[in-house]
């Protein structure tokens, strides 16, 4: 599976990818049962950590349940998570596949009862997202993309919806910009204030880039620095639904397995003409 150039192994494991969604689909599920269950329940541990961001045992079991089945699935590629330790960058820059997990992103959210956390998962090959991941536990769905294959809403019976984004030119009327619910600064203020009369809509977690990808939000500056983990499932699921999600200064695509994991601001929208 891992022979002959580059150009030859990105197409057979894409392919293989592709052949996995199911699979996937019934990891997360399983993940996503876990943390409902303690969602469900009510009463859970709230620990913090370095960084002061909150886990549960709701991140713990799902990163437990998804590592473990992804090391079965595809034992050749390993796993960055949020909820583990990170490898040293002497060790993963030699890394040429790897999977960069969020067993639970949007904790905050979890921990308020607001229904808006999601687990995600990608598969980059050579610091560049190819596959990725979005399962909504509250919606029991899952959306995923896989690199020249499109953007998908997941069905059982296999008729995946395919996602579009929404077209708009940055100076028309009433452009729909998502917002996170927890983190607001003055600088990704600064990009929304230019904009004409923008209608704000709050969301957290990766379901602010879901609501990009399906078109029913059209922009997302960001402009706080936040992991890997929590874009590289949202940026493939955008790009293969037809928008962008690049860095604010350069407009260049964001990279992945770098050495801090710490992205660079971005933005993230539909087709912008």
């Amino acid at each position: 599976m891992m022979q002959g150039d580059n150009g030859e192994r990105s197409i057979i494991d894409l392919a293989l990818m592709e052949q996995s969604v199911d699979q996937i689909y019934s990891l997360l599920a399983k993940a996503s049962q876990a943390i409902l269950d303690i969602y469900q329940y009510g009463h859970f541990n709230i620990e913090r950590k370095h960084d002061n961001s909150p886990v549960t045992e709701a991140d713990l079991q799902s990163n437990v349940i998804i590592t473990e089945g992804l090391k079965k699935l595809f034992s050749h590629i390993p796993i960055i998570s949020e909820e583990a330790t990170i490898q040293d960058y002497k060790e993963r820059i030699n890394w040429e596949w790897l999977w960069l997990l969020d067993p639970l992103d949007g904790t905050k959210e979890f921990v308020k009862h607001t229904d808006e956390f999601t687990i995600n998962l990608a598969l980059i090959h050579n610091h560049k997202v190819v596959a990725g991941f979005l399962y909504i536990p509250i919606q029991n769905g899952m959306y995923f993309a896989i690199q020249g294959k499109g953007a998908f809403q997941y069905k059982a019976d296999g008729h995946h919806l395919r996602l579009s984004v929404s077209n708009f030119t940055l100076d028309q009327k009433n452009i729909r910009v998502v917002i996170s619910k927890n983190h607001k600064d003055q600088a990704t203020q600064s990009y929304i204030d230019v904009l004409n009369e923008p209608i704000l809509i709050e969301k957290g977690s990766a379901i602010k880039f879901v609501s990009i990808a399906k078109g029913e939000t059209d922009y997302y500056p960001r402009m706080i620095h936040i992991m890997e983990w929590d874009t590289a499932a949202g940026q493939i699921l955008i790009e293969e639904a037809g928008g962008q999600l690049v860095e604010a200064t350069s407009g260049k695509s964001l990279r992945y397995n770098k050495p801090t994991m710490v992205n660079p601001y971005f933005i993230a929208s539909g087709k912008i003409l």
